[in-house]
C-alpha cells in the first residue's frame, strides 16, 4: 500500500508540474461544456421562408401573419409566381415556401377544401421533417382559427365535435434543449479527459525511458497500475465536480436524484475508461498513436451513444453494437438520476453492464501489460 502510495504521489506532482496539462484537464472542458451545450442543437430557428399569395385576400394574408409571429421562421419576400419561389430555392436564398392558391378565401366560405402547396427544401432530411412540423402545426391552428372566426354557420350546418389534447411535459416542462443537453455534454468531456491522459501517461513513461527504469524496480505490475490510474479517476470525478456547477449555476439544469448515486456510477464508469485508456497505451509506442487509436475509438463512441441521435432511429445492427458502448449507459443514466430523479433500482441494470465492462477491460489491459524484472 505505502508503495502504491509513493506512485501516486509522484503522478500527482508530475501532472500538477506539466504546465500544458492543467489547461487540457480544467479549462478545455468548460470551454467545450460552454460552446456545445449552446451550439448542439435539435432546434431549428430564423429559417428563410416564402410565400405566393394568388388569393390575396383576408384569409390568405392572416396566415402569413402567423408564420411572420413565429420564432421559427424568417419570412423574407412575397414572390409573384410559384416559379421564382423555386428559383430562390434553388439558389439557397430560402428553406421553404407556400403557394397559396386562388379563392381559398371563397372555397371556405363554401365549406368546401382548398390545398396549399408547401415546399421545403430536403437535402438535409431531419431538419426538412422538423420545419414541415413547424409549417403544419401553424396552419392547422389557424385552420381552427377561421373556423371559428371567419366561416358562419347556417341554420342546418353544425359544427363537428371535435377532439383537443392537452400535453403535459414531464421531466422538462419548458422544452429546454440545454436541459437535455448539457447532461451528455457532461459524460463527453469526462470521458474524453480521462481516456486521453491515461492512453498517453503511460506511453509518455516509454518515450521518456522512464518506463524501462520503472520495470527493473520490484514494483508489482498491480501496483504500478493502480498508482497510474488512480490520479486520473481522482481527476475524473473533479471534471464531473466542475461539470455539474456549471450545470446547474450557468444552464440551470435540475439535479433532480442523488447526487452520491451519480458519483458512484461515476466512479465505476471512469474505471471502464481507464481500462480502455491503459489497454491502448499498451500497445502504442508514441502519445501520438495512443492519440489517434483513442480518438478513433471516441467518434464511434459517441456517435453511437444517443448523445446526438437517438438509438432507436438506428439500424438494428446497431442497436446491438451500442450494447458494447460504455458511453451509451452513462448518457442514460445521468440523464435519468439528474432530470427524473432515478433511485439505485433504476439504474441497477445498467449499472451491473458498466460493472461488467470494467473488470473485462482492466483485466484485458492488466494481462496485455508486460512488466520485465
Amino acid at each position: 500500500m505505502k508503495i502504491i502510495f509513493h506512485i501516486i504521489k509522484k503522478e500527482f506532482k508530475q501532472i500538477f508540474r506539466n504546465k500544458g496539462m492543467l489547461p487540457i484537464i480544467f479549462i478545455l472542458p468548460v470551454i467545450q461544456l460552454l460552446i456545445l451545450s449552446n451550439a448542439a442543437t435539435y432546434e431549428i430557428k430564423n429559417i428563410t421562408f416564402g410565400y405566393v399569395d394568388a388569393d390575396n385576400s383576408v384569409i390568405s394574408r392572416g396566415l402569413i401573419d402567423k408564420f411572420k409571429a413565429s420564432t421559427y421562421f424568417n419570412v423574407s419576400r412575397r414572390f409573384s409566381s410559384e416559379k421564382e419561389a423555386s428559383k430562390a430555392m434553388l439558389e439557397g436564398k430560402i428553406k421553404a415556401y407556400i403557394n397559396i392558391p386562388t379563392h381559398l378565401e371563397q372555397a371556405l366560405q363554401k365549406n368546401k377544401t382548398k390545398d396549399i402547396g408547401v415546399f421545403i427544401d430536403a437535402i438535409d432530411g431531419s431538419a426538412a421533417g422538423v420545419i414541415n412540423v413547424y409549417i403544419t402545426q401553424i396552419i392547422q391552428n389557424y385552420n381552427k382559427h377561421i373556423a371559428t372566426q371567419f366561416i358562419p354557420l347556417s341554420n342546418t350546418f353544425k359544427r363537428p365535435i371535435s377532439i383537443d389534447s392537452i400535453p403535459l411535459f414531464w421531466y422538462n416542462k419548458t422544452l429546454n434543449y440545454k436541459t437535455f443537453m448539457v447532461p451528455g455534454i457532461l459524460v463527453l468531456f469526462v470521458t474524453m479527459i480521462t481516456l486521453f491522459l491515461s492512453g498517453m501517461n503511460i506511453v509518455r513513461e516509454k518515450e521518456i525511458g522512464t518506463l524501462e527504469q520503472i520495470n527493473v524496480t520490484p514494483i508489482k505490475k498491480q501496483q504500478f497500475i493502480i498508482g497510474k490510474l488512480f490520479p486520473f479517476w481522482v481527476i475524473g470525478l473533479g471534471l464531473l465536480t466542475i461539470g455539474l456547477f456549471l450545470a446547474k449555476v450557468i444552464f440551470n439544469v435540475p439535479i433532480l436524484g442523488s447526487l452520491s448515486l451519480l458519483y458512484g456510477y461515476t466512479s465505476i464508469y471512469i474505471l471502464v475508461v481507464l481500462g480502455i485508456g491503459l489497454f491502448i497505451s499498451n500497445f502504442t509506442d508514441t502519445q501520438q498513436q495512443a492519440m489517434f487509436i483513442s480518438w478513433f475509438f471516441m467518434v464511434i463512441f459517441i456517435l453511437m451513444s444517443g448523445l446526438f441521435t437517438p438509438i432507436e432511429s438506428m439500424p438494428k445492427w446497431a442497436q446491438l453494437l451500442t450494447d458494447f458502448n460504455p458511453i451509451k449507459y452513462f448518457v442514460q443514466i445521468i440523464r435519468m438520476v439528474m432530470l427524473k430523479g432515478a433511485g439505485f433500482v433504476d439504474i441497477l441494470p445498467l449499472t451491473i453492464k458498466t460493472a461488467v465492462y470494467a473488470f473485462i477491460m482492466n483485466s484485458l489491459a492488466v494481462l496485455s501489460y508486460k512488466k520485465t524484472n
